[in-house]
C-alpha cells in the first residue's frame, strides 16, 4: 500500500486535477459539480454513466474530458445494428501466414465514449462487461489487456425510449457513478451563447495532462487512508439498501467497493490523504442510486432511488469519534486525524474529541 511520506504526490494530484477541471469547465458552463464527479470517477478507476435529456451536453462533457488528457480516445455510436465484434474486435484469417490475426475493436483505447448506449441490443451491450470489470478482452481463448488508464464514459437519454434497450442490472452495476447534467442557469446559458455561438470550444481544446500523469495520480489515490469507522459506515449505507421496504433490489458488494474508491478520490481532490464520512455522504447518491430497483408500490408513490438513498443517509448514524491510531505501515499521514496531528477542525486528538468534520444535517451522533 502506498503511503504519503511527503506532500509532493498529493500536491501534484490537486494541481493536475485543477488543470483538467478548468479545461473541461471551459466547455461545460456552470456545472462544476458534474466536472468534479467526472474527475473523481477517473481517478478512482471507475466508469461514468451520463444520463439526461437531449441537448444538455452529455457527449460534449465526455469529449471535453477525453481531449483534456493526452490519451487515446475512441467514440462508439451505439445503434441497433452494432455488433459485439465492432466493440471488442475480431479474429481474421491471414492466408499468407495461414493463421488467425486479432484485429482490436474500438474498446482498445484509454478513454472510450459510448454514445447512447441504450440504443444497442443487450447482446452488444454485454460485450462491455468483461472490459469494464476486468480491463481485458478475451477472444478465441486468449486475453488481451486494455491500456491504462482505462475509462468508459457512456451516455443515454431517459426519454425517447422507443427502439431502445434499457441497461440490464449487470451493466449498470459496472458503472461507478451516474450523473445528470441538468439544464444550465440563465447566466451560464448566456455565456454558452457567447462561447459556443461561433465555433465549438472543443476545436481549441488542448491536452493539459498526459496519460502517465493520470496513472501516477491513480496510484496516489490508492494510498489515501480510510479508517475502519469510515469503511464500516460505507458498508452500513449499502447494507441498508438491501433491506429498505421501497427497494426490491439493493446495492451489490461491488457498489461498496466503488463507493469507497470514489470517497478516496474525492478526498485526494480536496487535498487530503485520508477519507471522511463527508466524502462517502457526498457520493452516495451518484454511486448507489442507479443500481437500485424500486418496488412497484414505490413507483406508484413516485419514490425515486435518489430519494431512497437520501432517506438512508438521514437514518444511518455517522461515525464521529475514535481514539487516535497510528497510520498504516508506520508512515506519517500528514494532516490525518489518525496521525496524532491536528484535527480537521483544528482540535488536537484526545478523549471525546470529534474525529471527523461537521455533523451532517439530520445525521445522528454515535
Amino acid at each position: 500500500m502506498t503511503t504519503y511520506d511527503d506532500r509532493a504526490s498529493l500536491t501534484d494530484l490537486t494541481t493536475t486535477a485543477e488543470r483538467v477541471r478548468r479545461s473541461v469547465e471551459g466547455v461545460i458552463e456552470g456545472k462544476p459539480e458534474v466536472v468534479r464527479l467526472s474527475l473523481t470517477v477517473l481517478l478512482a478507476e471507475g466508469h461514468l454513466l451520463i444520463e439526461d435529456v437531449p441537448g444538455v451536453g452529455k457527449t460534449m462533457l465526455a469529449k471535453a474530458l477525453a481531449r483534456s488528457i493526452d490519451c487515446s480516445v475512441r467514440r462508439i455510436q451505439f445503434t441497433p445494428d452494432l455488433l459485439p465484434s465492432d466493440i471488442t474486435g475480431v479474429s481474421i484469417y491471414d492466408q499468407q501466414r495461414r493463421e488467425f490475426e486479432f484485429k482490436p475493436g474500438a474498446i482498445f483505447a484509454q478513454i472510450v465514449i459510448g454514445d447512447e448506449i441504450n440504443r444497442a441490443s443487450p447482446k452488444t451491450q454485454s460485450a462491455l462487461l468483461e472490459s469494464m470489470e476486468e480491463r481485458q478482452v478475451t477472444m478465441d481463448g486468449q486475453s488481451y489487456e486494455l491500456p491504462s488508464p482505462f475509462m468508459v464514459v457512456a451516455t443515454q437519454n431517459p426519454v425517447e425510449m422507443e427502439g431502445t434497450y434499457p441497461l440490464p442490472e449487470a451493466q449498470r452495476d459496472r458503472f461507478m457513478a451516474r450523473v445528470s447534467i441538468g439544464y444550465p442557469s440563465a447566466e451560464a446559458e448566456l455565456q454558452m451563447l457567447d462561447v459556443h455561438g461561433g465555433v465549438s470550444p472543443l476545436d481549441d481544446l488542448q491536452p493539459v495532462a498526459h496519460a502517465h500523469d493520470i496513472v501516477k495520480l491513480i496510484d496516489a489515490v490508492r494510498g489515501v487512508h480510510v479508517s475502519e469507522a469510515v469503511r464500516r459506515y460505507a458498508v452500513e449505507l449499502v447494507a441498508a439498501t438491501r433491506t429498505h421496504p421501497d427497494l426490491r433490489l439493493g446495492a451489490s458488494p461491488r457498489a461498496t467497493l466503488h463507493l469507497l474508491r470514489a470517497a478516496k478520490a474525492s478526498a485526494a481532490l480536496s487535498g487530503r490523504d485520508y477519507a471522511l464520512p463527508d466524502d462517502v455522504q457526498a457520493l452516495a447518491v451518484a454511486v448507489l442510486a442507479h443500481r437500485l430497483l424500486p418496488t412497484a408500490q414505490a413507483q406508484m408513490n413516485r419514490r425515486t432511488s435518489e430519494q431512497v438513498v437520501r432517506d438512508i443517509l438521514q437514518r444511518t448514524p455517522v461515525p464521529t469519534a475514535a481514539p487516535p491510531a497510528a497510520p498504516p505501515h508506520g508512515g506519517r499521514m500528514h494532516g490525518s486525524p489518525l496521525s496524532g496531528g491536528r484535527m480537521p477542525g483544528g482540535q488536537a486528538p484526545g478523549n471525546g474529541a470529534p474525529l471527523y468534520g461537521q455533523q451532517q444535517p439530520g445525521a445522528r451522533r454515535l
